[in-house]
């Protein structure tokens, strides 16, 4: 197929370029492993990269990706809790000091869970997603009130809400709360304009997010 075709290319390109030009990083990381001191958690949005916005290296950064960035709150259900065990992972393992909840600009995830568009849909023809955005439900309704379920305003509040309710899900973790008490991890919310290539940054105690 055409499209892995270009992956292809795009391999030997690294392989002749960049992997060729940090050789040594590359072999430092195969034979001491990987040692990230922090943790972004972001969307699956193709538009999107963490390594390439905050321009880092391989093994910089410990990255989970998912539709809106959304992190669910701490459960012992049984079930496949894919966030959960990398953060788990990142925190006992590779013991990470700072974890960054990413939001960005036009996010189909925050833009469905506004209009609610995909709800009472089959799983596999949208019902995953309803299920997985609804844990922007409660900060909807905020949302909403103040500026209606659709537009531009409506849209961008909800993305920066989605970051918020990551963060407060985050605290929800035993393993994060102690961490953070004690001083052994922090917790930052930003959000990345796509349309001006804006970097805005959370300020938990106004609850504003200011561009840097």
């Amino acid at each position: 197929m055409p499209e892995f075709a270009t992956l292809i290319e795009g391999y030997r390109r690294f392989r002749s370029g960049a992997y060729r030009e940090q050789r040594e990083r590359f072999d430092r990381l195969a034979s001491e492993g990987q040692s990230p001191k922090l943790m972004v958690i972001a969307c699956s949005d193709s538009r999107v990269d963490p390594a390439q916005i905050f321009d880092v290296d391989p093994g910089e950064i410990f990255v989970v990706r998912n539709v809106a960035a959304l992190v669910p709150p701490f459960e012992t259900s049984p079930g496949h809790h894919g966030v959960s065990a990398a953060l788990e992972f990142a925190l006992q393992v590779v013991k990470v000091r700072q974890i960054v909840v990413l939001g960005h600009g036009m996010c189909g995830g925050c833009k469905a869970a506004l209009t609610r568009e995909m709800v009472g849909t089959e799983p596999g023809e949208g019902g995953f997603i309803a299920d997985w955005i609804s844990m922007l439900d409660e900060a909807r309704e905020a949302v909403v009130h103040d500026h209606g379920d659709e537009g531009a305003e409506a849209e961008r509040a909800m993305e920066l809400a989605g970051v918020k309710v990551s963060l407060a899900n985050l605290r929800t973790f035993p393993c994060v709360l102690q961490k953070e008490r004690s001083g052994e991890l922090k917790l930052r919310g930003a959000f990345f304009a796509i349309s001006d290539g804006l970097l805005h940054i959370l300020d938990e105690a106004s609850g504003d997010f200011a561009p840097i």
